[in-house]
């Protein structure tokens, strides 16, 4: 089976990688270069704590292919097993994390409560007004930088077909196949696979697939580096968006950092996302109450990138509604980069095979109706 991907983030290459395994020949097209859209923005989170419940799955799934990533790949991808640690500040968020807990528990995840002396004991330094705290200790980080050209390079190895650099002009089905014209020449398929992000609402749209999606930039920044706390990633059980900061140490000493900071538009033409400086007090200042360290720290650098959010923060996941042949995965708002290995492996078994073992009903395209 011949298959295009459009889109080359870590969605689009971990298909791409997956799709080859299976035996497809595969031609994978990217705008830019490969994973230098939201991917490279990513905060390099791999968590499944305050998932939405149906994504647990997935994201389970996800999980078991980062731990073989190095090993499946050939490349350290710089995956660390640190776990991941959420405080609570006040009655109310340990109220909802408990609700969590009890939640998630049936879908296979199972999450600690720390008391205010056990985050003392266990991980000093961090939010000394916290009164308890949640820990899943599978969970983690990874490398953003790395991960999405490892599974280019891996799946180039398999065979597949990598062109960067490459506008897309026209798409056409012709009721068989599918014909991309593009910037480098025209490609046909049998099967298309619409993993590009920000821009994926627009090629849903083409097959009368309505999203509502809204392109938008997160706000990241990362610090000199501190001495080495061996911290977990870290975040926060908050109802208060400018609360809502989270923060990973890596190994050079470096703190990155995110959230607390409302994310900004985007135009899609160009997509490009830059950070706001004025942003920035308020969000360390949040990112200060989970480490107070870094209030003393000297910030290097902050960057942002294009994001597609869909309404329900739901990803757009499975087959067409419209058009055999056709399949997307897009719209991951913000939290796809613990889910690409997942994401990949699942829509190379539903391509390839007509099925899917994770349940993907809660993410197809004609939830909210069609296009215009």
């Amino acid at each position: 089976m011949d298959v295009i991907v459009l889109g080359g983030g870590l969605m689009g290459t971990a298909s791409t990688y997956f799709l080859a395994q299976h035996g497809a020949r595969v031609t994978l097209i990217e705008r830019n270069r490969i994973g230098t859209g939201a991917t490279v923005a990513s905060f390099g989170n791999i968590r499944r704590t305050g998932r939405h419940l149906s994504q647990l799955p997935l994201a389970h799934r996800s999980l078991r292919l980062w731990s073989d990533a190095e090993k499946m790949l050939g490349r350290d991808v710089e995956l660390r097993a640190t776990g991941h640690i959420r405080l609570i500040f006040d009655e109310d968020s340990l109220a909802d994390m408990r609700a969590y807990a009890e939640a998630a528990l049936p879908w296979g995840l199972e999450l600690a409560e720390l008391s205010r002396r056990e985050i003392r004991a266990r991980f000093p330094g961090l939010g000394p007004d916290a009164v308890a705290a949640s820990f899943s200790p599978h969970d983690g980080s990874g490398n953003p930088r790395l991960i999405a050209p490892a599974f280019a390079e891996a799946a180039r190895r398999l065979g597949a077909e990598i062109v960067e650099a490459t506008e897309v002009e026209t798409i056409r089905h012709t009721g068989s196949s599918f014909l991309v014209a593009s910037s480098k020449g025209a490609f046909a398929a049998e099967c298309l696979l619409n993993t590009a992000g920000a821009w994926g609402a627009r090629i849903a749209a083409q097959f009368g697939e309505a999203v509502p999606l809204d392109a938008r930039g997160p706000q990241m920044g990362v610090t000199e580096p501190l001495p080495h706390q061996i911290l977990p990633v870290v975040g926060i059980w908050t109802r208060n968006k400018d609360h809502g900061a989270y923060l990973r140490q890596v190994e050079r000493g470096n703190i990155v950092f995110g959230g607390a900071a409302e994310r900004v538009a985007v135009n899609l033409d160009p997509g490009h996302a830059s950070a706001d400086p004025m942003r920035l007090p308020l969000q360390l200042r949040a990112v200060a109450r989970l480490l107070p360290a870094i209030a003393q720290a000297t910030v290097i650098r902050t960057w942002s990138g294009c994001e597609g959010y869909v309404r329900d923060m739901l990803p757009i996941m499975g087959r067409s509604a419209t058009t055999p042949g056709l399949f997307h995965a897009f719209g991951f708002s913000g939290h796809g980069f613990q889910l690409g290995p997942g994401v990949g492996d699942a829509m190379a078994e539903l391509i390839m095979t007509d099925r899917c073992e994770t349940p993907l009903d809660d993410f197809r395209v004609d939830r909210f109706g069609r296009a215009a």
